[in-house]
């Protein structure tokens, strides 16, 4: 059986699986540059065997793997490479060597993954029909995300992909487990920055001045009827602020504050008349209280749905493969991801690997100083994947 000669693999390499993992994990690197990481996985991939190889946005790459009868079908499975400014706390063997870089958010899992994946599927190449594309993307983390510089740079084409498959780790899924959820899943991200300015001076002579921290502090709180005003309460929305600076002092008012924040949604159409009431608003409350507003914001991410029939195959294939109790339904979540942007473009299944391990101390969050994986996933993450790919390729 198929599924079994995978499992089989996926057992066999899981030492080189983790290997590969801690590799990554030592020599993290940030959005858009991956140099070293994507010499590393290239140099992976030709060591496995696969030997057609393109260079993608200057530090991405697409392998392929051929079965019977490549032009049949394709299918492509997606991995991000990019680790975060964030210092590492852990204290383990393959903590990362450069200081204020670190894999906090499961990179180097989804990269490792997608080798031993790739691994599998090449051992396999004349027991299946059609094409396996494998993405590696720089700059997940970072907007406007490395994906849509892939897709600019036609990693979707020659050959184009019917499906795309990708996955991410899920520290509040206990190992062994995964989640899917067809239909829409994340949300859209975008950045906001707005420089308040008014007319600064001493702080025992508020008459003189255009205080531009009353005016930010007026615009922070006004904003929130953004979403609890005009939202509609079935559309799940977020608008936070996450950085105010006002660099004055006790008795020194600043001439001007900047506010950093994030707008978030599923739903494009509110998207849009959010960040114009965004706009709206920041810019009337200042020029009432005689300041200045001058908003920018980054748009970001688009929100990202999963392809219902594909998603729904995905999870009968999951179940098969690891059985019904360790495959579990999500909710929505409002977290982003660049993953979308494929979305936007094919049918695709994105889901979440458990990777958490009380026993062990395991539960950290990513995006977090101490996040870290059970590594026995790593067995879990490289077969299912082959085998998802495997069984969408026969549909």
């Amino acid at each position: 059986m198929l599924k079994n000669r995978i499992k089989d693999i996926a057992k066999e390499i899981k030492e080189e699986a983790i290997a590969t993992r801690r590799h990554l994990h030592q020599h993290p690197e940030l959005s858009f540059e991956e140099f070293e990481t994507a010499a590393y996985v290239e140099s992976r991939l030709r060591a496995i065997g696969i030997d057609k190889i393109e260079k993608k946005a200057t530090t991405g790459l697409v392998g392929l793997i051929e079965g019977k009868n490549p032009s049949y079908k394709t299918i492509a499975l997606r991995a991000d490479m990019d680790a975060l400014p964030i210092t590492e706390e852990n204290d383990v063997p393959y903590k990362s060597k450069k200081p204020g870089i670190m894999h906090a958010c499961g990179h180097d899992v989804h990269t490792s993954s997608l080798l031993g994946t790739a691994h599998i599927l090449h051992r396999l190449k004349n027991e299946f029909e059609g094409t396996v594309k494998l993405i590696f993307q720089p700059g997940e983390e970072k907007a406007p995300g490395g994906a849509s510089f892939m897709i600019k740079d036609k990693c979707l084409e020659n050959p184009k992909p019917s499906a795309i498959i990708g996955q991410h780790v899920m520290p509040h899924i206990p190992a062994g487990k995964v989640g899917f959820r067809p239909g829409m899943y994340m949300a859209s991200a975008d950045e906001i920055y707005i420089t308040v300015k008014g007319k600064g001076g001493h702080g025992a002579m508020p008459e003189t001045l255009i205080d531009p921290v009353l005016i930010a502090s007026h615009l922070i709180v006004a904003l929130q009827q953004v979403v609890s005003r005009n939202a509609s309460p079935k559309v799940p929305s977020v608008l936070s602020f996450g950085k105010v600076i006002a660099n004055g002092a006790t008795n020194v008012i600043p001439n001007e504050v900047k506010i950093e924040g994030t707008f978030r949604t599923l739903d494009e159409a509110w998207r849009k008349r959010a960040k114009e009431l965004i706009h709206q608003i920041a810019t009337g409350i200042a020029e009432g209280m005689g300041g200045k507003a001058e908003v920018n914001i980054l748009h970001g991410y688009p929100y990202l749905k999963n392809d219902p029939e594909l998603t729904e195959r995905s999870i009968l294939a999951a179940k098969e493969y690891l059985g019904e109790e360790n495959v579990l339904d999500l909710d929505l979540w409002m977290a982003a991801e660049d993953f979308s942007y494929y979305t936007q473009e094919m049918a695709g299944c994105f889901y979440r690997l458990g990777t958490r391990n009380e026993a062990k101390g395991i539960v950290s969050g990513v995006h977090t100083p101490t996040f870290d994986i059970e590594e026995d996933a790593l067995e879990v993450s490289t077969g299912l994947m082959a085998w998802l790919a495997l069984e969408e390729l026969k549909k």
